[in-house]
């Protein structure tokens, strides 16, 4: 099986996605999307970095982040999804259908998928493809109207509920 390679280098954006565990639809839930957008802004605070864009759809996430110096974006995501993961399980189980499920499982798939992002077309490429994630899947016709993402804060520069900062 091939591994991702992750490389991280002081100066890079990463481009990050990650997946809920077995693709289930844990963030269908505005609360749950709330609280990745609470963590996240945590975990790029508490890393010194700097978000440059985001999405959350039903079950994964994409962010663009940016970190001044190397080393931090395994930290960083250890940190993000196991402090999303504590406060999305504590929401989850006040809910009736999550009884069916185990919530003795994880929130998260354990890997994720990182790709540098160096040049400013390929930075506006990955917030494109990312504000049309919810377009594409037919939650929203506009990506500005999708609450849990960056978009509007490029097009409209409105509060998106974390700090946006274009590097």
């Amino acid at each position: 099986m091939h591994k991702n390679k992750i490389i991280d280098e002081a100066g890079h954006a990463h481009f990050v996605t990650f997946s809920c565990y077995k693709r289930r639809k844990w963030l269908t839930f505005d609360q749950a999307k709330r609280i990745v957008v609470g963590t996240l802004g945590a975990q790029i605070a508490k890393h010194n970095g700097k978000l440059v864009g985001f999405v959350i759809m039903p079950a994964h996430v994409h962010a663009l982040v940016w970190f001044g110096e190397k080393g931090h974006i395994s930290s960083f995501m250890h940190g993000l999804k196991r402090e999303s993961s504590h406060h999305i399980k504590e929401f989850l189980k006040n809910f009736e259908y999550t009884r069916e499920v185990d919530l003795s499982e994880p929130i998260w798939q354990t890997r994720y998928h990182d790709e540098n992002v160096i040049s400013e077309k390929d930075t506006y490429n990955k917030l494109d493809y990312m504000h049309r994630n919810p377009v594409v899947a037919r939650l929203v016709e506009n990506a500005n109207d999708w609450k849990f993402s960056s978009a509007r804060w490029y097009d409209k520069q409105e509060s998106v509920g974390v700090k946006i900062e274009y590097i």
